[in-house]
């Protein structure tokens, strides 16, 4: 199990390496820089601006420079925040986006495996049918779609909830966000759920644990959801990571001040150390939760390790 750790952390440095390059490549061919605006300055402020940044050096001294600060979790100072290093955005965005994260992930891991379940066990039902159109629903509705409806819905007309604005958890302000937030992962949850246990409960061992005179409740929570559930486990890392790191569409239609957010803000004003801040701590993150996910796998099916 070590080495099968081992070869997963090793991955993880050259595709960190791949995500960071590319960021800063793209950023760099895009035009302008977070001088440039409406009035253009004169070639002497334009001059001393690129000798304090550091932008007339050589590309390979500034790419080299921007590696050195990723290996030690030190992005530098925005461009555009004056006098407020990255960490220290990064580090009051990510509680705003944490918070808002897992409590839609949890709402979708809830919602979505009981529905995929339900679904699974009354196969060809009227169950069955109605939990597959609404995980369609949920996947055909983007966020900047269904946020404004449901703001729509429960702020304007019924007055139940507060339509944007953030006021910590516990509180109403999380309510409409969660719920967007975890629309579509309720419906790949609960497709994957279906998939997952239709496949399972043909399997021989769960013919072999009815045969034991197992109950059906025994044979599907102590049997048929480990294996059923595997789908899951492989689709909830990535999404986990995505969902605590911040999700720039939600966040803005609520106008929350989530990493999403700060994200937006730093392309609009090519804020580049927030921006290969915020990427770099999402890749980390990413690829941190996939390698629990392929850890998890093989605590769940021992043959993954080998």
């Amino acid at each position: 199990m070590l080495r099968f750790i081992i070869r997963r952390i090793v991955v993880i440095i050259p595709m960190l390496f791949i995500v960071v390059s590319l960021t800063w490549g793209l950023i760099r061919l895009a035009p302008g820089n977070f001088y440039t605006g409406e009035k253009k300055l004169t070639p002497a402020i334009e001059k001393n601006l690129r000798e304090k940044y550091g932008l007339n050096r050589p590309w390979y001294v500034q790419y080299g420079k921007v590696l050195w600060n990723i290996a030690r979790f030190d992005f530098g100072n925005s461009l555009k925040y004056e006098g407020q290093s990255v960490n220290q955005i990064l580090f009051r965005g990510l509680p705003v986006s944490a918070t808002l994260g897992l409590s839609a992930y949890l709402l979708a891991l809830f919602v979505g495996i009981t529905t995929g379940t339900l679904a699974a066990l009354k196969q060809n039902s009227w169950i069955d049918y109605a939990s597959m159109v609404l995980a369609m629903i949920g996947i055909s509705i983007p966020n900047f779609v269904l946020g404004p409806l449901l703001v729509l819905i429960f702020a304007l007309n019924l007055f139940w909830l507060p339509p944007a604005l953030w006021n910590g958890f516990p509180s109403k302000s999380i309510v409409l966000p969660a719920l967007t937030l975890s629309a579509i992962y309720i419906a790949y949850i609960a497709r994957l759920t279906r998939s997952g246990m239709l496949e399972v409960m043909r399997s021989d061992y769960i013919r072999t644990a009815r045969a034991k005179g197992l109950s059906e409740t025994q044979v599907v929570f102590r049997h048929a959801l480990r294996g059923g559930l595997l789908p899951v486990v492989s689709f909830s890392g990535p999404a986990l990571a995505f969902l605590i790191t911040g999700t720039v569409v939600v966040e803005r239609v609520f106008a929350l001040p989530g990493l999403g957010n700060y994200f937006i803000n730093a392309c609009f004003n090519r804020d580049e150390p927030l921006i290969i801040g915020i990427v770099a701590f999402i890749a980390v993150t990413v690829l941190g939760f996939n390698l629990l996910v392929d850890i998890s796998y093989g605590f769940i099916d021992p043959r993954i390790r080998y």
